[in-house]
């Protein structure tokens, strides 16, 4: 039996991080408290947004990537971005980082 944390315990545990870098961290959609999967929207003043998500690979293990890419978006296309991916899957949580250095990087 696999054991793996709650997703609201590793949320907490990613505010709490950012918090000690200085960096505010807002919930913006809550989800399955147990098994939902993480977005996080990382906004650095003037030069946009990067969007970060949970995946699972075939083994069932989590993984980050960059579905807009790498480089930074407008953030009303990263809330549009956001918006339908909420559609799809309501269990998911949105978490906002505001990063005034632009050094942040999902946990590992």
């Amino acid at each position: 039996m696999e054991v793996s944390l709650k997703t609201s315990i590793i949320v907490g545990a990613e505010i709490r991080r950012c918090e000690n870098m200085s960096m505010s961290a807002t919930v913006n959609h809550k989800g399955d408290a147990d098994r939902g999967l993480l977005l996080i929207k990382q906004y650095v003043y003037g030069q946009g947004c990067k969007i970060f998500t949970q995946s699972r690979d075939m083994d069932g293990n989590l993984f980050w990537q960059q579905p807009k890419g790498e480089a930074f978006i407008e953030e009303r296309d990263a809330d549009q971005y956001i918006a339908r991916q909420i559609d799809f899957d309501p269990d998911l949580w949105v978490l906002e980082i505001e990063d005034n250095k632009g050094v942040y990087s999902p946990p590992n």
